[in-house]
């Protein structure tokens, strides 16, 4: 493991006898404290824990081993009445990007993906005369959009 050596000195004087000596510190700084959020397991106690050195290249691996985990009830704007309850986890610092966290949470994600889905059909439409007439006929034909309808249904029993 390899010691960066510390950016901050910390220089006092010191008497020795009649001679005034220059000493240098480290300046190190421990922050103490639970960054897991709301665990699931108990955390040790604090006299078993050990500082952890956080830089760039383990920053990913100290948040995968801390398991910081974030539980909500939120209002349900949506589509419809009363609260949802979403449960965040955390295992690297992309997990806090906004499509990462609408993976996590049920109702989000499924949105996401019916406009992907409504995007890949106005892509295929792009240009697609025949298949935008076939649209067509179907969304004005209420007996074919009911046909439709019913099979979907049966497609995801």
């Amino acid at each position: 493991q390899k010691v960066r050596p510390p950016r901050v000195q910390l220089t006092y004087e010191v008497e020795k006898g009649d001679a005034i000596e220059q000493k240098e510190l480290p300046f190190v700084a421990g922050v103490l404290g639970d960054f897991s959020g709301n665990p699931e397991q108990a955390l040790p106690r604090l006299r078993d824990r050990k500082f952890v050195n956080i830089d760039l290249d383990n920053f990913d691996d100290v948040m995968s081993g801390m398991a910081p985990r974030a539980t909500y009830r939120v209002p349900n704007t949506i589509g419809g009445e009363g609260e949802f309850g979403i449960e965040l986890k955390f295992k690297s610092i992309d997990d806090f990007r906004p499509e990462a966290v609408v993976q996590q949470v049920e109702p989000l994600r499924k949105l996401l993906e019916a406009r992907s889905k409504l995007a890949d059909l106005r892509n295929k439409l792009a240009g697609n005369e025949k298949l935008e007439d076939i649209l067509n006929d179907v969304l004005t034909n209420t007996e074919k959009l009911k046909q439709l309808g019913v099979e979907a249904g049966e497609d995801q029993a």
